[in-house]
C-alpha cells in the first residue's frame, strides 16, 4: 500500500527572505554597472571580485551568470569577462516592456490613492529636488526608483516592481547618463505625474507616465553622440 503523504510537519515559509550572498554580489555589481562605475569594456575577474567583496568565488560566478543573462556581461571561455556596451535596441525593448507595466500601475494607483499614499509620493519627489540642485545623479536615480516602486505598492502590486526592475535594466545606464543634463526635466515630469494622480485623473496620469518613459528614445542619439565609447559600435561603419 502506498504511504499517505504527511504534510503536517511543513511550516510557514519566512517570506521576508534574507538576501543570499549571490543576491548581494549581484546587487553590488548591477549598481556599479548601472551607475557606470564599471564602464563598458571593463574586465572582471571572478577571483578579484571575490577577494574585494570578501566572498567565495561561487556566488560571484552565479552573479556573473545572472548579469550575462540580462546582457550586462560578456562571458567567453578562455577570454576575459567584460561589461557589455549599451545596446540601443535593448534599451527600446526594455522601454516597451516597462511602459506596458507602468501604464497599468499608474492607472490602478490613481484608483486606490489615499491621502497618506499621496503624501508618501510627494515626500519622495521632494527629496529629489536637492539632488537636482547639487547634481547628485546617484541620489536622484535612487529616488526615481523609489517613486516608481511606491506606485506599485499603492497599486496593490508590489511584485510588479521586481518585474519592472528586471526588465528596465538596459534603460538604466542611458537614464543615468541622461541625468547629467536632464535631471531637472525628469524632476518636472515627476511633478506633472503627481499632479495628475492628485487630481485623480487616470487618463492624464497615464499620458504623463507615457511621456516620461518615452523620452529616453528621443535622447539616445544625443547621449550616444556625447558618450560613444559606452555604446555598441555601428558595424556598418
Amino acid at each position: 500500500m502506498q504511504k499517505e503523504a504527511k504534510l503536517s510537519s511543513l511550516g510557514a515559509l519566512d517570506q521576508a527572505r534574507v538576501p543570499s550572498v549571490t543576491d548581494m554580489v549581484y546587487d553590488e555589481l548591477y549598481r556599479r554597472i548601472v551607475d557606470l562605475d564599471l564602464v563598458p569594456g571593463t574586465k572582471l575577474s571572478e577571483a578579484e571580485v571575490a577577494s574585494r567583496l570578501e566572498v567565495s568565488r561561487q556566488p560571484v560566478r552565479d552573479a556573473f551568470y545572472r548579469l550575462s543573462q540580462q546582457g550586462f556581461l560578456s562571458i567567453r571561455p578562455q577570454r576575459a569577462t567584460t561589461v557589455t556596451p549599451i545596446s540601443p535596441d535593448a534599451v527600446l525593448q526594455a522601454r516597451f516592456i516597462r511602459m506596458a507595466l507602468e501604464v497599468e500601475i499608474i492607472r490602478e494607483a490613481v484608483r486606490l490613492m489615499t491621502p497618506a499614499a499621496m503624501a508618501r509620493l510627494e515626500a519622495i519627489v521632494a527629496a529629489q529636488k536637492p539632488a537636482v540642485e547639487s547634481g547628485d545623479r546617484e541620489r536622484f536615480h535612487e529616488r526615481d526608483d523609489a517613486l516608481h516602486m511606491e506606485l506599485c505598492e499603492i497599486a496593490g502590486q508590489p511584485q510588479v516592481w521586481q518585474l519592472i526592475k528586471d526588465n528596465k535594466a538596459h534603460m538604466d545606464r542611458v537614464r543615468y547618463l541622461s541625468l547629467e543634463d536632464g535631471a531637472r526635466l525628469a524632476y518636472d515630469e515627476h511633478l506633472s505625474i503627481l499632479e495628475a494622480v492628485k487630481a485623480r485623473d487616470p487618463d492624464l496620469a497615464v499620458s504623463k507616465m507615457r511621456d516620461h518613459l518615452m523620452r529616453i528614445g528621443d535622447v539616445i542619439p544625443d547621449i550616444r553622440a556625447k558618450h560613444a565609447e559606452y555604446f555598441e559600435q555601428d558595424l556598418q561603419n
